[in-house]
């Protein structure tokens, strides 16, 4: 970790953050749908495809060899970063919506009947809703959908009573991706064990931005999405708890899932590999795990503490400016400390759309519409959002130019 964090020393490592649009230097707002990539990570993936690039567990040549080393010193990082037993709690998909459907179809597929029950909540990502609206209709189970509160808060007490003998699973988001509102994950996995259900944390919008134990949150699953955190777009982790793994059949078949396949009596005998083989079927995104691996070491250098104290600070500063738009409504907990660097809001007068396209004038991304969230949106009434998300390599001069450019705004409708 580094002593002093300088969010200006750390902009000169990406690349992108030097184009201009319209005359004016970017200022990238959308975090919450991918992050930037910093000149590490760019090389990282130009030297394997240079210097390592085969196929791994195929062969005993050199690249190979190299190509495989690599691939597994991704898991174990990946395994370190997040305080996992090992290589084998950690599976590479390519995105956090794979590791959730990986859960769904190779565990709820398997073993739901009709009497069992899924929770859910309103604010979760469609990731995490429509892969348990299907197995719902297959396997014709009920699933419980928890409220939010006014200030988009989590209902607690509503998963109290909500949760019974029935529930086998509990699926819930750390962090809101529409107004980045953390939810207290501990609490609701003592919840699930308690009623013997398996709690699925989405942690696509915390494990960038936080650091997190999975062992001291005693959570079953975590998916999360390497293009969020600096790494590659392509490249996505479920890590789940070793006994849970090995009961489970795996998602995909096909080659390094298997350890052994044999015909016998006309008949096709297969043995799965060890974990976590078994769930990355046929050829890996090698280059995508090299890329997470080095974007993790990034992270780790710069500091997950440093790096959510300093969204901390950007929020806290925004919301405070925003204050001066009359025009401006915002969404999410009132109390910084309830959540992170995400702030949902409109404009008074104009389409969330509208006002993306104003900003974008000016150099400024921001996200519009519905953040693949529309349960949240339809619980507010909300016809759309305006989403603007910080990441470590923000400043507050680019803040300050976001809310002179919606003054300019809030001046075209008077």
């Amino acid at each position: 970790m580094i002593k002093m964090f300088n969010p200006y020393e750390i902009r000169k490592d990406f690349p992108i953050l030097e184009r201009e649009i319209n005359g004016n230097k970017i200022i990238y707002f959308d975090n919450a749908a991918t992050s930037q990539k910093p000149i590490q990570v760019i090389e990282a993936i130009k030297e394997f495809y240079s210097k390592h690039n085969a196929n791994i567990h195929r062969a005993v040549h050199t690249l190979s060899q190299e190509a495989t080393e690599l691939s597994e010193k991704a898991h174990k990082e990946v395994a370190s970063f997040i305080n996992a037993k090992g290589l084998e709690e950690i599976i590479f998909t390519k995105s956090t919506t794979e590791a959730i459907n990986l859960i769904a179809y190779s565990l709820g597929l398997r073993n739901l009947s009709k009497k069992d029950e899924i929770i859910v909540t309103l604010m979760d990502h469609h990731s995490n809703l429509v892969p348990w609206y299907i197995i719902s209709k297959l396997k014709k189970v009920k699933i419980r959908f928890i409220n939010v509160n006014e200030d988009f808060t989590l209902r607690f007490d509503e998963f109290e009573n909500s949760i019974n003998k029935k529930t086998k699973f509990v699926c819930v988001p750390h962090v809101s991706n529409v107004t980045g509102t953390i939810n207290d994950i501990k609490s609701l996995a003592k919840l699930a064990h308690e009623h013997d259900a398996i709690i699925i944390v989405d942690g696509a919008q915390s494990v960038p931005h936080m650091q997190l134990n999975v062992k001291a949150l005693d959570i079953d699953f975590l998916a999360f999405s390497g293009h969020k955190m600096l790494g590659p777009m392509g490249i996505g982790v479920l890590y789940g708890k070793n006994d849970l793994l090995k009961e489970m059949e795996p998602f995909l078949g096909g080659g390094d899932a298997i350890e052994e396949v044999k015909l016998r009596n006309n008949r096709l005998m297969v043995t799965w590999n060890k974990l976590p083989w078994k769930f990355e079927a046929g050829t890996q995104n090698i280059e995508g795990q090299v890329g997470l691996m080095e974007a993790i070491k990034y992270l780790k250098r710069i500091g997950m503490e440093n790096i959510f104290q300093h969204e901390k600070k950007l929020t806290e500063y925004t919301l405070k400016r925003m204050e001066e738009i009359k025009k401006l409504i915002v969404y999410g907990p009132k109390n910084i400390d309830l959540r992170t660097g995400i702030i949902a809001f409109n404009v008074k007068g104009f389409d969330s759309h509208e006002v993306a396209l104003f900003l974008d004038q000016f150099g400024i991304m921001v996200r519009s519409g519905f953040h693949c969230a529309q349960p949240l949106h339809q619980r507010f009434n909300l016809p759309s959002t305006v989403r603007a998300s910080f990441y470590l390599y923000n400043v507050f001069e680019e803040i300050d130019r976001f809310i002179e450019a919606l003054n300019e705004l809030q001046k075209l409708s008077e």
